[in-house]
């Protein structure tokens, strides 16, 4: 995994910056709703709505469900505290330190929660149920949790780098839909839907994908293995070095937790 304090710095324009955010949060924000829930699992005009953004990483999205819906309380957490100190920035006195898998909030608390970019980035299936868990137990009844699902898969966009990839020894997906979907349900959750978003700017050029190679990602291949060097040299033999191909497509799930 990144050391996301290192990363913190550059992380925005190397993953499509604000447009990318935007992309995101609009996509975030239709699956959940303007008001509170009430008792009966109506909505309620009767107090503020509270969204938690876990992993917010910079902020950069945390803001933009922020400033799209004034009369929510945003709350952005984030372990790694290079990441927290620049989300902090675009919203302060609203940002702290927390582990996904132990949040430090009572049961009930928040009327959203979601994740965006993390449950691809976990070990196994036992930290992703762990989260999925923690994110429904501060649910309120009537509740929503909205995560990105399947973050792999999107960038398999049907290129010519897809074509030579395709081969590669890959990383079992911990964020496939289906399995998150039955974390959510083994944590009292239902399906509320679905939506997908552009990821602008993130896709890939034979030679960034070189260089990606070359770092690990992607792959269970180590850098220094001979066959990551293969497929880097098929890269290499690509046309149009330098040309992006077409942005993948993020799928966003939302899940909601029964009215008692």
């Amino acid at each position: 995994m990144l050391d996301y304090d290192k990363e913190a710095a550059a992380y925005d324009a190397t993953r499509g910056g604000e447009a990318r955010a935007e992309a995101a949060a609009d996509a975030v924000l239709t699956l959940i709703p303007d008001r509170a829930p009430g008792s009966g699992g109506t909505e309620s005009p009767g107090r503020p709505a509270r969204l938690l953004d876990v992993a917010c990483g910079t902020g950069i999205v945390t803001r933009r469900l922020a400033a799209a819906r004034p009369a929510l309380r945003v709350t952005g957490a984030d372990r790694a505290p290079g990441m927290a100190r620049m989300a902090a920035t675009r919203l302060p006195g609203a940002v702290l330190l927390a582990d996904s898998r132990r949040l430090p909030f009572a049961d009930a608390t928040f009327d959203a929660v979601t994740t965006v970019w993390l449950l691809h980035l976990m070990a196994d299936a036992t930290e992703v149920h762990a989260i999925v868990a923690e994110c429904a137990r501060v649910l309120r009844p009537g509740g929503v949790y909205v995560t990105t699902v399947d973050k792999a898969a999107a960038h398999d966009v049907g290129s010519d780098i897809d074509a030579v990839l395709a081969a590669r020894p890959r990383r079992p997906a911990s964020d496939a839909a289906a399995d998150v979907t039955a974390y959510a349900l083994a944590s009292g959750l239902r399906p509320a839907g679905e939506a997908v978003f552009t990821g602008v700017g993130q896709g890939r050029s034979p030679r960034s994908t070189r260089a990606d190679l070359r770092r690990g990602w992607f792959t269970m291949l180590p850098p220094d293995d001979p066959r990551a060097e293969e497929f880097a040299e098929r890269l290499a033999a690509l046309p149009d070095q330098d040309r992006r191909r077409p942005d993948p497509r993020f799928r966003v799930r939302a899940f909601r937790k029964p009215a008692a």
